[in-house]
């Protein structure tokens, strides 16, 4: 990640759990699989007091599908902004999908079950952003996972996906400047890394609205349906 060029972070407004982040978002084909976890701090979690008795029947619940986090292939939000979505991945080996770093946290607890990963466009078809759904098998885990990542979003990351031939979009060059964002759920971590196409790092203001909008999108899918309202 050395000579990225980095966005300056801006602060994302309080109690959102989205606060700025800059840097370089790993892409599929640039990325490797994290094929040993790197040293990470000792983290432990535990449940606040005021969670909810219900918590038992929602972790036993199936993990959200794909389908159920990233439903519509064209995305019109309710201020009219359209996006659109050119690429689905999932998979269950999840430290292959993200930083070595953020896959040695993740080690440190019961295991991920999924890491659900779409790539969404704008409608001028000039930007990149890979909202990642990544589930925990204990919420004691995600908020673990959470508090690394809002420490440093850059270095626990999970890859950002390169677009598909079919979408005729480019690949961003590698080193490109990012925005990283991110949210947690009852059991899983939304992260959301949004670039330029063409790597610029002009209009960040641009690049971070459509970050935020689609991890609020991908968040609120994933929230309704984890907390049994859907």
């Amino acid at each position: 990640m050395a000579g990225a060029a980095l966005y300056a972070g801006q602060g994302s407004p309080p109690g959102s759990g989205a606060d700025a982040a800059a840097g370089p978002a790993a892409s599929a084909s640039a990325a490797g699989p994290a094929s040993a976890p790197a040293a990470v701090p000792s983290v432990s979690a535990a449940l606040p007091s005021d969670a909810p008795s219900s918590l038992p029947s929602l972790l036993a619940r199936p993990v959200v599908r794909p389908a159920q986090a990233f439903p519509e292939k064209t995305v019109r939000l309710a201020d009219g902004t359209v996006y659109h979505r050119v690429e689905v991945r999932t998979t269950t080996e999840c430290d292959r999908a993200m930083s070595q770093q953020l896959a040695g946290v993740v080690a440190q607890g019961s295991g991920c079950l999924q890491l659900a990963s779409a790539l969404f466009t704008d409608a001028e078809r000039r930007s990149q952003v890979t909202v990642g759904v990544l589930s925990l098998k204990r919420a004691e885990d995600a908020a673990s996972v959470f508090g690394m990542v809002s420490m440093d979003p850059v270095t626990y990351q999970v890859v950002s996906l390169d677009p598909p031939p079919e979408a005729g979009l480019p690949t961003v060059p590698p080193g490109s400047a990012g925005v990283f964002r991110r949210l947690m759920t009852v059991r899983s971590v939304v992260f959301a890394n949004g670039q330029w196409s063409d790597g610029s790092e002009s209009r960040e203001a641009a690049i971070t609205k459509q970050t935020e909008q689609l991890l609020s999108y991908v968040n609120e899918n994933v929230a309704t349906y984890e907390q049994g309202k859907g």
